[in-house]
C-alpha cells in the first residue's frame, strides 16, 4: 500500500536524509521559498533574515531533533558551480560543512544535479559560503560510492592562546581555519579523553572553551566579514604528530551541538594546524576518527597557497556518506508546536 500525506494545508517540504560518519545530513529537495540574493553569501543573509522559522521547523523537534544538521541546495552565481548550498543547524548558519559535502558529492551525482557522470570519478563543484569547494565522487556502472573534496584555503590562525575559563582556569587553544574557525585542544587538559569520557563532560568543557574564546580573542578573515567567527571548539587526543595509527577527535559546534563525524572541515583546520607545526607534510595521509563514533575520514595537505597574508594549504578529505530515507513533512494550521522545539 503506497503511503499518502494526510489532508492538511499549506506547502510540503520534501527531504532527502543521509549521514556521514554518523552525522545526519537533511538535504532540502523541494518546498523552500525562493532564496533572494545575487550570491551565496547574500542569499545566507536572506534566509537567516526573512526564511529561519523553517530552519528551526526542519532541524527542531518533532520532525528533527537538536543534533540535526541541514543544507538547502540554491543556485550559485559562480559559472563554475554545479550547485550553491547553505548549512544549517540548531543555532543558525554555517559557512562549511565537509561531512555535508561528502554527502552533497553523491546527492547531486545520483539526483542528477550535474551532467554526465564520468567513471571513475565524477566531479561536483560545490559554492559553499565559505568558497567553491572541488568534491570527487566514485561512479562506477551507475553507482555512486567514496567521495574526496579540496577544501577553501586553510590555515593557522593563531597558536598558543591563552584563553580564562570561569570553571577549568587559564587554557592554552589554538586556533585554526578550515572553511570554519575551530579552536583546538587536547581534552586531556581536562581530565578527559575523546573516546571514553561521558558525551556530556565533553560537551561541557568544549562549549567552555568556546564562550572564553568568542568573547577573549577577535577572529578575522582576510576575504570576508561574515567568514570571521568562532563556529566550534575540537577536543583531541593530542596525538598531531605524524602517524599510520588513527588520531581521535570531537567536535562541538553551534550551540553545543555535537557532530558525530571527525569533522570534515575540523580535519580540514586541524591538517593545517599541524602542517603548521611541521608535524606532516605534504601528501602525508592521516586517518582521523571520531570520538563519538569510531567513523573515520582522512586528511592531507597537497599543496601550498596564502590566504590574504596567511600561509595556508589546500587540505583534501575522504569519506563516506549513505542515504537514510526520504521524508515529505506538512503543518497543520491548529498544531502549537508546529514550527519547532528543542530540549536542553
Amino acid at each position: 500500500m503506497e503511503m499518502q500525506l494526510p489532508p492538511h494545508e499549506g506547502d510540503e517540504l520534501s527531504v532527502v536524509d543521509m549521514h556521514t560518519g554518523g552525522e545526519p545530513l537533511r538535504i532540502i529537495h523541494s518546498g523552500y521559498p525562493e532564496v533572494k540574493g545575487d550570491s551565496v553569501l547574500s542569499k545566507r543573509r536572506y534566509v537567516r533574515e526573512h526564511l529561519d522559522h523553517l530552519r528551526r521547523v526542519l532541524m527542531f523537534e518533532p520532525r528533527g531533533h537538536y543534533d540535526m544538521y541541514g543544507a538547502l541546495v540554491v543556485d550559485s552565481e559562480l559559472p563554475e558551480a554545479d550547485l550553491g548550498v547553505l548549512f544549517m543547524h540548531n543555532e543558525g548558519y554555517s559557512t562549511m560543512c565537509g561531512h555535508a559535502v561528502i554527502a552533497l558529492g553523491r546527492f547531486a551525482v545520483d539526483y542528477k544535479l550535474v551532467k554526465e557522470p564520468q567513471s571513475p570519478e565524477t566531479q561536483v563543484n560545490i559554492h559553499c559560503p565559505c568558497g567553491l569547494v572541488k568534491a570527487f565522487v566514485e561512479y562506477s556502472e551507475g553507482k555512486t560510492g567514496g567521495v574526496r573534496f579540496l577544501s577553501v584555503p586553510a590555515f593557522t590562525f593563531a597558536t598558543d592562546v591563552t584563553v580564562s575559563l570561569e570553571r577549568f582556569g587559564d587554557v592554552t587553544v589554538d586556533i585554526s581555519y578550515g572553511g570554519a574557525f575551530y579552536a583546538f585542544v587536547d581534552a586531556k587538559r581536562f581530565g578527559l579523553d575523546v573516546t571514553t569520557s561521558r558525551t556530556r563532560d565533553l560537551v561541557d568543557a568544549a562549549t567552555a572553551v568556546t564562550n572564553a574564546v568568542k568573547s577573549q580573542v577577535k577572529l578575522h578573515h582576510p576575504t570576508s566579514d561574515d567568514l570571521a567567527f568562532l563556529y566550534g571548539t575540537i577536543l583531541t587526543d593530542g596525538k598531531d604528530d605524524y602517524s599510520s595509527d588513527p588520531t581521535a577527535n570531537m567536535c562541538v559546534f553551534a550551540e553545543a551541538q555535537v557532530d558525530r563525524s571527525p569533522t570534515g572541515s575540523g580535519v580540514t583546520a586541524r591538517v593545517a594546524l599541524q602542517y603548521h607545526r611541521g608535524l606532516i607534510q605534504l601528501n602525508q595521509t592521516r586517518t582521523f576518527q571520531s570520538g563519538a563514533t569510531g567513523s573515520q575520514f582522512t586528511g592531507r595537505a597537497v599543496e601550498e597557497t596564502k590566504c590574504g597574508d596567511f600561509k595556508a594549504v589546500v587540505v583534501e578529505v575522504s569519506g563516506r556518506a549513505f542515504y537514510t530515507g526520504v521524508s515529505r513533512f506538512v503543518q497543520e494550521p491548529e498544531d502549537k508546536l508546529t514550527h519547532g522545539f528543542l530540549l536542553k
